[in-house]
């Protein structure tokens, strides 16, 4: 049996079942991130030694009786994640060589439950990107085929999953970062509620859009990650005080009379025809499960990338202040104070995000600050209400996740602006503050996956797991495997 294979509720199994021990599932990982990761390049860092001390930690535990959901289970967080002891860099020159002093909440959580950290994975500089190409180290490859991007900024957490480097994985999600590359790597990816989990310890890149969530092998895994991230915390005065159920408790629940919201605007000109075929017999297939299709109207969706671009790049150059080269991270030479300032952010940061902190810092320059920044927040204020008003009369809503498949590596790096439009059928969530799922619907004659997209309202995650996995085990689209 190859055990990397394994989702979380099987290896969860055999640990508890003493068929496996910790070791051989963690030796079984390290073996297959040995074999393909220098095809793939998810991982930034490997954590091996700390890996091995929390398996046999994990271990001990199991044998005296008390396990715990994540007891022995390999997981990879992306770099953007501060992991006390370990290097964070969010694949930014600019954080090289960081070793937080602290965990971030989300990680404290598994280690609570018994994980076992692998290592840290690639992303978009700062989250800035949508497919890994931006990271100041490498890019990280698709694994069903490694002459395209995986997506991004959660590049390196979705191709890890995909290609079995690890049994599941952490990402961030500020306009699609999740849901985008579980999408292209034919995995699942969930983006909570804004509020839902704790932010702490999660290097900001859009205070008001950030949000932590799991991508995983399976629907089910999604919904026992939840479970551990989400809660309350002290730390982060924007996690919602809101009861957590347990999320795995709605699985194999019927979905019938359940409506569905299809809006029109996310069927658009320009969208790949096979994109569009798989989603519509998505649509028919939870038909067929006793959902109900209801057609509707998002109006303001055409606003959502512009408002998306002045808030997140207004909030970027806020909080990307603070590397300057005094506390912390790279600091370059220079004659005076002004000088090295100016030479480490130079030298420190790459192209995207210099482009994003003089978008922001533009945006809310004085006099510019009315025509930019505040009608963002306006015409922000006009999409949150559209879902409101959709949710009115429906319970969810589905649409593609990415209006194309994987790409090539280097077929939009030289024009922005169509890499921007590969996020057009997920900012609009992050907008909202709400929380959606993307899971595998299918594939492109080129043997691309591709995702299908279920959008919820505030704090309902039960009802778009519950849908998820009710169409995903009427379907083997999460069974397939790329040929490494």
């Amino acid at each position: 049996m190859e055990l990397y294979r394994l989702s979380i509720s099987e290896a969860k199994e055999l640990l508890d079942k003493r068929k496996i021990t910790a070791k051989e599932l963690l030796n079984s990982i390290y073996q297959r991130i040995e074999s393909v990761d220098s095809k793939v390049k998810a991982f930034v860092t490997l954590s091996k030694e700390k890996a091995y001390e929390m398996a046999d930690a994990s271990q001990k535990q199991i044998d005296e009786g008390r396990s715990l959901p994540l007891h022995g289970i390999p997981v990879a967080i992306k770099d953007n994640m501060c992991t006390k002891g370990i290097r964070t860099t969010c694949s930014s020159k600019i954080l090289a060589d960081f070793i937080p002093p602290y965990e971030s909440a989300v990680t404290s959580r598994l280690n609570e439950n018994g994980y076992v950290l692998i290592g840290k994975t690639n992303l978009d500089e700062f989250a800035m990107g949508s497919s890994t190409e931006n990271s100041g180290f490498f890019t990280t490859r698709n694994p069903w085929d490694i002459e395209r991007i995986p997506g991004g900024s959660s590049g390196g957490s979705a191709a890890a999953v995909a290609a079995d480097e690890c049994i599941a994985a952490l990402g961030s999600d500020t306009g699609g970062s999740i849901r985008q590359p579980a999408a292209l790597c034919g995995v699942v990816g969930l983006k909570p509620t804004y509020g839902r989990v704790s932010r702490y310890g999660l290097v900001a890149f859009a205070s008001s859009l950030d949000q932590i969530g799991p991508i995983t092998k399976n629907v089910k895994d999604s919904a026992i990650l939840l479970n551990i991230i989400s809660g309350k915390d002290p730390f982060d005065s924007t996690s919602a005080p809101v009861a957590v159920p347990d999320f795995t408790k709605v699985l194999g629940n019927e979905i019938e009379g359940l409506k569905i919201g299809i809006p029109k605007e996310y069927f658009i000109k320009g969208m790949d025809r096979e994109i569009e075929e798989s989603v519509k017999t998505a649509i028919k297939k939870l038909e067929s499960l006793g959902a109900i299709p209801v057609e509707i109207s998002l109006p303001h969706t055409e606003y959502a990338v512009a408002t998306y671009y002045v808030l997140a790049t207004s909030e970027a150059s806020s909080n990307l202040a603070r590397y300057d080269g005094v506390k912390y991270g790279f600091r370059a030479a220079g004659k005076d104070l002004m000088e090295m300032y100016m030479n480490t952010r130079a030298q420190g940061f790459g192209a995207e995000v210099k482009r994003r902190i003089i978008l922001g810092t533009y945006a809310l320059s004085s006099g510019y600050y009315d025509a930019y920044y505040k009608k963002a927040q306006q015409a922000r204020t006009l999409i949150k209400t559209d879902f409101e008003k959709a949710f009115n009369s429906v319970d969810m809503i589905v649409t593609p996740t990415s209006p194309t498949a994987a790409f090539k590596s280097g077929e939009k790096t030289e024009d922005p602006l169509q890499m921007y439009l590969s996020d057009i059928f997920t900012i609009s969530i992050n907008l909202a503050g709400i929380p959606a799922i993307s899971l595998p619907c299918g594939f492109t004659s080129n043997n691309l996956p591709i995702g299908l997209q279920i959008i919820g309202k505030h704090f309902d995650e039960e009802s778009i797991l519950k849908a998820a996995y009710a169409y995903e085990q009427s379907t083997d689209w999460h069974k397939r495997k790329p040929n490494l």
